[in-house]
């Protein structure tokens, strides 16, 4: 199972996934990959040109020099008028000036450094962005080619934004996983068709079982550590529907991919990058999936032992090809059908919310995010969440765009604290939200978002695999208030421990705890009830 894990979400899948978004949903892809070293290789130059340029501007700054000219030649757009001759005047000014350009990697450590006189300046400047069209066959992608047609076209401002930012955008969030699943697939395929998953189910299955789910569920909650949306998928395995939807309601409480920068933007801003949030988050999922099971099995709709694990082990064999290859596909085709339609209709909603609002006195498509009508939102709904410690509407805003992918709560703190572009632990807020938050609070925050509903390709794929509309509310909303409770109980003792004070919060808190407890630990009194056509009989 690590294999199939490590090859299907960390390795081959991460590639397939990453080529989906990058490539046919993003900027397009070199054909056969012919080409892509050495385009990289002169993008790394001229990215290298452009951190000279930057430190050399700082320095030059930092020495008394005004650099309003050169910055405003070098930030103008295509026929833009600009004063070519500010680029002398500062390169006469500046000829004394010398600077150090830092170069980061991936994990933002210094790769490089490199000294910047004038000459580095004048030499980066000159370096032009490298256009993969010349380095082999480019394959435009989708948003590029429809972005072209667009404005071949001449369509409205308005309708650009609702195709690219809302259809494509939002459909190819979702194509975006379907390579990645389809080799998540057609691993379980194979392992299903040959009998190994029968036996490792039976092995889980006494563990699985002490807190009321089946010991099918341990896949599900392996695959999701990656991705919540093969994790779901990978619940119909799982024969009984008592079980399975109880495994579908649990499995996102373990954080996937797309949760671990909101983790490093917590630990980061908040924490010093202490390294033991993100074993806590992991920690929180787990016992959420055992708290959960624990409780839910002994409701009405859940009632009642996990189903006998009842199943031939089969004798070891190799399975055909089409056997497997039909498999993969259904399942995929299956996704692709039902949950793009989701995907589809809340991106939309969400794209208007985000993108229209009251602006210069008039409603209509707004530049600051601070006016749309999801903003206003986030006002009237950030109070609910003052109880947990993070009642302010930029926090809220976060939360809701969440929904959309969990790792837009990192670039939305961007967006509201003024940054155009962020990195994906978000390092640029870090002071901004370190001001604007105590560690408690943004402790509950993160796990607020790990444990509340998933992210619309998650729920998509819940509302195909429940196929009902009304268990498919009833999970997101247990969801979100289990989400709600664990996060308020978080920040009122937290806050209590930490010299806070006693408040009414603290009581709501300590009375929750205490439910958590009995609902634990109460004995479940089966019913001594029998319903006969109608008639009830006393047991």
């Amino acid at each position: 199972m690590f294999i199939v894990y490590d090859i299907s979400v960390s390795t081959v899948g991460t590639w397939a996934t990453d080529w989906a978004n990058d490539g046919v949903f993003g900027d397009g892809w070199h054909l056969f990959g012919i080409g892509s070293s050495a385009y990289e290789e002169q993008l790394g130059e001229f990215e290298t040109a452009q951190a000279k340029i930057d430190a050399f501007l700082e320095g030059a700054e930092e020495n008394g020099i005004d650099v309003d000219g050169i910055t405003a030649v070098l930030e103008a757009e295509e026929g833009d008028e600009v004063d070519e001759s500010a680029v002398d005047t500062f390169l006469a000014a500046a000829a004394e000036v010398t600077a150090v350009a830092e170069i980061e990697n991936e994990d933002g450590e210094i790769e490089e450094t490199f000294d910047v006189a004038a000459v580095d300046f004048e030499e980066a400047l000159a370096m032009e962005e490298p256009d993969p069209a010349d380095y082999g066959v480019w394959v435009p992608g989708i948003p590029v080619l429809i972005g072209n047609l667009l404005d071949a076209i001449g369509t409205a401002d308005w309708l650009n934004s609702l195709i690219l930012d809302g259809i494509v955008a939002g459909v190819g969030a979702v194509l975006g996983f379907v390579p990645q699943m389809l080799v998540l697939f057609i691993f379980l395929a194979f392992l299903e068709s040959c009998g190994y998953m029968a036996r490792i189910a039976f092995i889980m299955d006494r563990i699985f079982r002490k807190f009321g789910l089946s010991g099918k569920s341990f896949i599900p909650m392996l695959i999701g550590t990656g991705c919540g949306v093969p994790g779901i998928m990978a619940s119909r395995t799982i024969e009984n529907d008592r079980d399975r939807k109880m495994t579908i309601m649990t499995t996102t409480f373990i954080p996937c991919g797309a949760k671990l920068p909101i983790i490093a933007l917590i630990a980061g801003a908040l924490f010093d990058g202490a390294a033991w949030v993100a074993p806590s988050a992991y920690f929180v999922g787990i016992a959420a999936i055992i708290v959960s099971g624990i409780i839910l099995k002994k409701t009405k709709m859940f009632e009642g032992d996990p189903a006998p694990f009842v199943m031939e082990l089969p004798a070891y064999h190799l399975p055909t090809v089409g056997n497997v290859l039909r498999s993969m596909w259904e399942r995929g085709w299956s996704f692709i059908k039902k949950a793009g339609t989701i995907i589809l209709l809340s991106t939309i909603v969400l794209w208007f919310l985000q993108g229209f609002g009251v602006e210069n006195g008039g409603f209509g498509m707004v530049e600051d995010l601070n006016n749309s009508v999801l903003a206003k939102i986030g006002s009237v709904i950030a109070p609910i969440f003052t109880p947990l410690g993070w009642g302010d509407w930029k926090a809220a805003v976060a939360a809701v765009t969440g929904l959309i992918a969990k790792e837009n709560v990192v670039g939305t703190f961007g967006i509201l604290y003024g940054f155009a572009e962020v990195a994906e632990d978000g390092a640029e807020v870090w002071g901004s939200l370190a001001s604007s938050y105590t560690a408690i609070a943004a402790y509950s925050f993160l796990v607020f978002n790990l444990l509340c509903a998933p992210c619309f390709a998650a729920m998509g794929a819940i509302k195909r695999e429940m196929n009902s509309a009304k268990w498919t509310w009833f999970a997101i909303g247990y969801e979100c208030v289990f989400a709600y409770v664990v996060s308020l109980c978080i920040y009122q003792l937290g806050n209590l421990f930490t010299g806070g004070g006693f408040g009414i919060g603290t009581v709501v808190a300590i009375l929750l705890v205490i439910a958590f407890i009995y609902l634990l630990f109460r004995p479940h009194k089966e019913s001594t009830t029998l319903k006969v056509k109608g008639k009830a009989v006393n047991m």
